[in-house]
């Protein structure tokens, strides 16, 4: 029986897959552990390291338009809505998202998919001219050459968080987009807290009430923006056709035995959360369940110079994938 390295974040509905418990039809799972699992991002990118590996959904597609050998199957570990994203600095004096133009904002890399959807709610949202703003990064983009001008890069090794707090940005994306970390994004991405706790005054979030402006306005699209897309080196793919299917029922499988015995996501409360805001599955999985919010992620990774317009061509790896 054939193995497969998989890395995966450390969610509940993948722990049954992890542990064998449900297995992938003809395979044996041999599980990878990198924390946080951002770090497996560039690595299987740039290198292939693993047969399987959750990734960034706008990573993936650039990585693919860049002919890199992946193909995914429509399993997406996590969403995550934005609205509660951005925090100014308490001296920026900024009230309204229109403020944000001429301003300097911090974001880990300017491809991370929170930093694409959060400027896709700036723009299509509230009319923020993304042109306007100096987007800050202290970090590469796992698939680099795509940047626009405004982007500034930080080398002096302080974090985002620091930034924020000395007044050097006037607003930044938190958690592993942005402020989530201490130190530089390669030795400090499990200290997460250490700058912001040591600011007294600090931060405050551009939207004050986020949770009810994202339920409005995901009733108004239908866009629940998608993280953590599940990617297949492509070679195995193409040797055997059938590993897409078998791989996306034991998603399929570990995530159902996980609702099954916690319906009520306490494992994981920020999915509880969330769906109570759309109203159900908090992590569909399948082609149609995420086909609004994968065409939206698409359109705004071409608008902000991320994909060409022909790209990625097809998202998926041919196979049969239920609504799950």
């Amino acid at each position: 029986m054939s193995t497969l390295s998989v890395a995966l974040g450390d969610y509940p509905h993948v722990k049954a897959l992890l542990s064998g418990d449900v297995p992938v039809k003809g395979y044996t799972v041999e599980p990878v552990e990198v924390k946080p699992i951002i770090g497996a991002y560039r690595r299987m990118i740039r290198d292939l390291e693993f047969d399987v590996c959750e990734l960034a959904p706008v990573s993936y597609t650039m990585a693919v338009q860049a002919g890199v050998p992946l193909t995914a199957v429509p399993v997406y570990l996590n969403r995550k809505f934005h609205h509660a994203d951005v925090q100014c600095g308490a001296a920026s004096g900024i009230s309204a998202p229109k403020d944000l133009e001429g301003r300097r904002i911090g974001v880990r890399a300017y491809s991370v998919s929170t930093g694409v959807w959060v400027r896709g709610l700036l723009r299509e949202e509230y009319g923020v001219a993304l042109d306007k703003m100096t987007w800050v990064v202290d970090d590469e983009d796992h698939v680099e050459g795509r940047v626009p001008a405004n982007v500034e890069h930080i080398t002096d090794g302080r974090s985002l968080g620091a930034l924020l707090a000395s007044g050097d940005l006037d607003a930044a994306l938190t958690g592993n987009a942005g402020t989530g970390r201490a130190g530089s994004p390669r030795a400090g991405w499990t200290a997460a807290a250490t700058d912001q706790e040591a600011q007294g005054a600090g931060p405050y979030p551009l939207f004050e009430h986020p949770d009810v402006i994202a339920r409005d306005s995901y009733l108004r699209t239908g866009v629940y923006p998608l993280h953590s897309v599940i990617a297949i080196r492509s070679e195995l793919v193409e040797r055997d056709p059938d590993l897409p299917t078998a791989l996306y029922a034991a998603f399929a499988e570990s995530k159902r035995r996980q609702v099954a015995s916690d319906p009520g996501w306490s494992a994981l409360p920020r999915l509880g959360k969330q769906a109570r805001l759309v109203g159900g599955d908090p992590i569909p999985y399948g082609v149609a369940a995420n086909e609004p919010s994968a065409q939206a992620a698409l359109r705004l990774a071409r608008d902000q110079g991320l994909l060409d317009a022909d790209q990625p061509g097809r998202l998926y790896a041919e196979g049969d994938y239920p609504d799950a």
